[in-house]
């Protein structure tokens, strides 16, 4: 009995023993034989897996005009592990660069890894790549990589179109996807359209001989894959108005913002000074990018969206909306002044005009005043709550015509500008708090901040008589059937459709009404613009020039707003620019020719010499 159990104890051992040297060698004859990974790992010495980047996506504005397009360029790449001794005075003249770089860039290469290839030389002109592509037999380890540079055929839109730039370690960090020396969108719609634009990466595996020469794809090109090219993407902008616009604005420092009011869509948004998109691309970038940032004019500052400033009088026909929908005011209600409004000491100015005025005058003639009385009379009896209560349903409304807030365009970095909140003041005033303590803010000044975007959508909300679609810069990605469901949607302002009609009345007559109208600069034979000029203070200086508009009157075409900095009263130059903008936009070209040239010459940056 002993003897059969050892027996079968023994036959159990052999077994198990025979067992794992079969699956060994099963495993063995897989890995040599079957699969070829292993051996495509040892066999890297000899391979060269070059990364094939995507065309990345074409720009158009909205009649299909090519804004950005691409480039070839070229990458020399190197794999220190594979470097043999080189002429490195030769390299370094082909690619016209100083021995002291070569050593710093090996120095770097080596130091990243001494396996896997990085970029010794960034974007290497076509010249010199044909000459260096009849030499690379003298230089193992070193390949070049085909890249692609933005180019502008129009230079314009710099900072709606944004700029490429090389990625840094903290985006490398966070998503896989790239890799040191890749590209990725910066800022504008080249940063917030990115995944669209970038395609997806490919890759091709050569077989290279011993002086690193390419002898043909590896086993067929099994393992090569395709990059994908990026989604074109056609943008809402028109490219001419936008660079008359940049013409427009040449030597001033400001903004132009034009909105399709029915559908949201940016027709144009200017940021002065700008500066031309080519500078941020290619080799000279990063020196570029430095003079630019150390440039006092600031011409990198998205004034458009990130400028926040005093709406000045243009406020007046939302206090004007809110007065009648609290029942504060009506169409007949008439004020007086006397250059100005006076409580005891207090004081707050305002220009010769007819007096007394009603509701629709207040806003032909921009009386301060009117609107002193009318802001008071809504945080003191639009209810008997109290200052508090009357101001936080007054801010909620303002709010609901897209100040205070951002807009959540398809665009980076926008700010959302000041309505500040009932606690401010609170804390502020204390018990003290009244409305008198405030009523700066019925003209646009005190702390109100805007930004030129938010005031040009304000513009769209009138002329939509109460709603306003999300300003966007992205009217078609291609092969997608739509833009975001977002972009579609009507957002109303908190006041009854009801009130529009007398506010756009009064506009129209700041333009086309008689003398003493504070834009009749703006008016243009066969358009009806209606329009409200503003003046923000500037202790710092000469007053700032506002005007919002729109056109036509019924079924308006084109909403804007114009902010010149130091550019003294509404009229002077924002109305006049905006009327220009508006007539090129619907007639194709302008009329008053003799103005445009006024306009285009002035030069109002400090220190700058004119044209």
């Amino acid at each position: 009995m002993s003897n059969t159990l050892n027996n079968t104890r023994t036959f159990v051992i052999i077994g198990i023993i025979v067992l794992i040297v079969i699956i060994y060698i099963g495993k063995l004859f897989s890995l040599q034989v079957v699969d070829n990974q292993y051996k495509t790992s040892a066999s890297s010495n000899v391979l060269r897996y070059v990364t094939q980047y995507p065309v990345r996506g074409l720009i158009y504005d909205r009649d299909k005009e090519l804004m950005v397009y691409n480039e070839a360029a070229y990458d020399l790449m190197i794999i220190p592990r594979q470097l043999e001794e080189f002429d490195t005075t030769e390299l370094c003249n082909i690619l016209d660069i100083t021995k002291e770089f070569a050593v710093e860039r090996l120095k770097k290469a080596k130091a990243y890894s001494v396996y896997k290839p990085s970029i010794f030389l960034k974007q290497v002109s076509a010249k010199t790549y044909a000459e260096l592509q009849e030499k690379m037999y003298k230089y193992p380890g070193f390949f070049t990589q085909t890249r692609t540079l933005r180019k502008y055929p129009a230079s314009v839109a710099a900072h709606a179109i944004g700029y490429v730039g090389e990625v840094n370690e903290q985006v490398v960090k966070n998503n896989s996807y790239y890799k040191s020396g890749d590209y990725i969108g910066i800022s504008g719609i080249e940063r917030s359209y990115e995944k669209e634009l970038r395609g997806k990466k490919g890759v091709n595996v050569y077989m290279v001989d011993v002086h690193n020469r390419i002898k043909g794809a590896y086993n067929d090109g099994e393992l090569d894959k395709d990059a994908v090219p990026g989604k074109n993407l056609t943008l809402t902008l028109d490219m001419e108005l936008q660079a008359y616009g940049e013409k427009l604005m040449h030597n001033k420092k400001g903004s132009i913002v034009a909105i399709e009011p029915s559908t949201g869509e940016i027709l144009c948004m200017v940021s002065a000074p700008s500066y031309d998109p080519v500078l941020l691309s290619g080799r000279p970038r990063t020196k570029n990018y430095r003079k630019l940032q150390n440039d006092t004019l600031k011409p990198l500052f998205n004034r458009a969206l990130q400028a926040q400033y005093p709406p000045g009088s243009t406020f007046k026909p939302l206090n004007a909306l809110i007065g009648l929908e609290e029942g504060v005011v009506n169409l007949n209600t008439e004020y007086s002044c006397n250059y100005g409004y006076h409580v005891g000491n207090f004081s707050v100015g305002c220009h010769g005009h007819p007096s007394p005025l009603d509701f629709i005058e207040s806003i032909q003639y921009s009386c301060n005043a009117y609107y002193c009385h009318v802001y008071r009379n809504i945080l003191d009896h639009a209810s008997d709550a109290g200052i508090s209560t009357n101001y936080k349903n007054w801010r909620k409304k303002v709010l609901s015509f897209g100040y205070g807030k951002k807009l959540d365009i398809d665009f980076p970095f926008e700010l959302k500008g000041s309505i500040p909140k009932a606690s401010y003041f609170e804390d502020l005033y204390k018990s003290a708090w009244n409305s008198l303590n405030i009523v700066s803010m019925a003209i646009g000044q005190g702390e109100i901040l805007v930004t030129p975007l938010q005031m040009a959508n304000f513009s769209a909300v009138i002329a939509n008589r109460g709603f306003y679609m999300i300003p966007h810069l992205v009217k078609e990605i291609q092969g997608e059937a739509d833009i975001e469901p977002k972009y579609k949607v009507k957002r109303y302002a908190d006041v009854d459709q009801k009130h529009f009609e007398p506010v756009v009345e009064g506009m129209y007559r700041v333009v086309h009404g008689g003398k003493g109208s504070t834009a009749r600069n703006a008016r243009v034979d066969s358009l009806e613009i209606c329009g409200k000029t503003g003046t923000a203070e500037n202790p710092h200086g000469e007053d700032h020039s506002i005007f919002i508009a729109f056109a036509p009157k019924d079924d308006p075409k084109i909403a804007i707003s114009v902010y010149v900095e130091n550019g003294s009263y509404g009229a002077t130059y924002a109305a006049p620019i905006a009327s220009f903008m508006i007539e090129k936009y619907l007639k194709g070209s302008v009329s008053r020719t003799w103005y445009e040239n006024y306009i285009l010459k002035a030069n109002l940056l400090d220190g700058a010499k004119k044209d």
